[in-house]
């Protein structure tokens, strides 16, 4: 209870400094989204009828203590899951997690609670020194249950959604003009969990639309078949929690801990399906039992499924970002204020700011080919690592034995970039770049000297007072935006010279290179035959003979 008053205190404070991130073009009476289509559901209780969520809440904090007077076990099962603790201890001894690791896009979350901490799964979690828990956060029920369509969080409130009187400028987590949220109707709506509860966080980090993943932007909120088959409302219209499974508040399908073969497939007849994968359905043998399907089969040890499934990402008209600078943050306009560039446009027409001041440069790509490379699901981050500047430092490394029985080829969005780093400790360096009403935050201020030294205070780590910006890469598995069969790549898109798979380790691929020295005998017995065809027919004609039986 005192964490929940804590954090109800804490709201208006924080409320007040919401508006400071964003003070653009605010519509007069910002409208929440229309309610999404009801599903069919199984349940046996219609929250319309509790009294408990039918009186006025003040605060979403209040609506979670109504809801675990009933679900009694609820709030201490999202309270141990990632979703809410943001830490994941790897079995390479690492511990990782967004409260802990240093990525390719806004860096980190210590020093940036506030901002970063709007997607948390919680209200109030506003000090990256202190677990979760510690800093008072409460669970947020709303977020993943709500089903009037019109629960949102507000951007820079640490979890907390916009609630009358809305400050002007607020906006919501995926960007929009905050609107005041009716608790009382959220809390009576809740169901099972829709693709806009997964989506409004999920499809917008990294700052925007497909920003991060690339395989997962607001195209999959209804998207059409050839962009998603198993989400289109015209393919079989499942939820991110039709695949992702979910035990005791813990999901299935982790990055940190991916499931890069399964073995298992469907498992037995009624056995309970534990894992995110292709093959949790469609089994270990997937293909028809025809020529080709038995071929296929025959590639599932070694090709991730994803890698033929889903031939390009970010489709549907959202383009993802490729390339981060962060060096070139700063440049100011002729008139000496922050500016921006544009230079891409997305296939719905949008222009996409290709520099900012606040940001640096970047580079977007719609319908990208993915990377591919040996994966066994496992990460190690460079956080906290001595690294080499003289080349690209990798943010994560993809674990993986080229041929082994752990591991298969998978796809990835390849992000680039440059990143600060320390040059005495030659470690990447934390900053802290949003902070409205601070002297160091590096988007109200542009001195990198302050963000970096404020960013490093923030998350406890020893900083030399010298930086510099080094190249960096991060790799992102593939796993959505899946084609129908009738999209997948066919096999010349890797049985080809510089087909897809050129350069890929422990596999051979007929067709790749003509001039090896089994190609080499493949032409020599084409030209023999040819050859030998040659000879026959002149000697017939030479011989006077015309068709018949006669070879004697």
């Amino acid at each position: 209870m005192k964490r929940l008053l804590a954090s109800i205190l804490s709201l208006g404070l924080i409320a007040g400094g919401a508006g400071f991130a964003t003070a653009e073009d605010n519509p007069a009476t910002p409208m929440p989204p229309v309610a999404p289509t009801p599903s069919i559901s199984s349940a046996t209780a219609d929250h319309t009828k509790f009294d408990i969520l039918k009186k006025p809440f003040a605060s979403g904090p209040e609506v979670t203590e109504a809801c675990v007077s009933c679900h009694t076990e609820a709030d201490d099962q999202i309270m141990h899951s990632i979703h809410f603790e943001w830490k994941y201890d790897s079995d390479s001894g690492q511990t990782l997690g967004k409260s802990k690791v240093i990525n390719a896009f806004c860096g980190n979350v210590a020093g940036n609670e506030a901002r970063c901490t709007s997607c948390h799964a919680g209200y109030g979690w506003d000090d990256m020194s202190k677990t979760a828990e510690q800093a008072g956060a409460v669970p947020d029920c709303l977020v993943c249950h709500d089903r009037s369509g019109q629960y949102t969080k507000t951007a820079t409130g640490a979890g907390h959604p916009p609630i009358e009187p809305v400050k002007a400028g607020t906006k919501t987590i995926t960007g929009a003009a905050a609107w005041p949220v009716d608790l009382s109707r959220a809390a009576q709506s809740v169901g099972m969990p829709g693709r806009d509860n997964c989506g409004n966080c999920h499809f917008y980090g990294g700052g925007g639309d497909n920003v991060k993943h690339g395989d997962l932007s607001s195209a999959l909120y209804a998207p059409p078949k050839e962009v998603d088959v198993h989400m289109s409302p015209d393919g079989l219209n499942f939820t991110c929690s039709t695949c992702h499974v979910e035990d005791k508040h813990n999901w299935a399908g982790s990055r940190y801990d991916t499931v890069a073969k399964d073995v298992v497939g469907r498992g037995k007849p009624g056995a309970v399906r534990t894992a995110a994968t292709c093959e949790s359905c469609h089994d270990t043998n997937p293909h028809p039992s025809n020529i080709k399907g038995v071929k296929l089969n025959d590639h599932t040890d070694k090709l991730a499924c994803q890698s033929c499934h889903i031939p390009e990402f970010a489709r549907g008209g959202v383009a993802t970002k490729t390339y981060w600078d962060w060096s070139t943050a700063g440049r100011m306009g002729a008139d000496g204020k922050p500016m921006h560039e544009a230079n891409f446009v997305q296939s719905d027409g949008k222009e996409l700011h290709t520099y900012l001041s606040t940001k640096g440069d970047f580079e977007w790509g719609e319908d990208v080919v993915p990377h591919y490379a040996w994966f066994n699901g496992h990460v190690e981050y460079a956080t906290g690592e001595e690294i080499d500047p003289t080349a690209a430092v990798k943010v994560n490394r993809i674990k993986g034995a080229p041929g082994g029985a752990d591991s298969r080829i998978w796809p990835f969005k390849l992000m680039e970039g440059r990143q600060a780093y320390d040059t005495d400790s030659n470690k990447l360096a934390y900053s802290h770049v949003w902070g409205p009403t601070t002297d160091t935050a590096f988007w109200t201020n542009f001195d990198w000297p302050k963000a970096i030294e404020a960013g490093m205070k923030a998350a406890g780590q020893e900083y030399s007072g010298n930086f510099d910006f080094v190249d960096t890469q991060m790799y992102w598995p593939i796993t959505h935006m899946v084609a129908p069969a009738s999209d997948a790549l066919d096999c010349a898109a890797c049985h080809a010279q510089d087909g897809r798979l050129d350069g890929i380790a422990a596999v051979y691929m007929p067709g790749t290179n003509p001039r090896s020295p089994i190609g080499l005998l493949g032409m020599a017995l084409v030209a023999l035959t040819i050859l030998g065809v040659g000879l026959h027919i002149a000697l017939r004609l030479l011989g006077g003979r015309k068709g018949g039986t006669d070879h004697g």
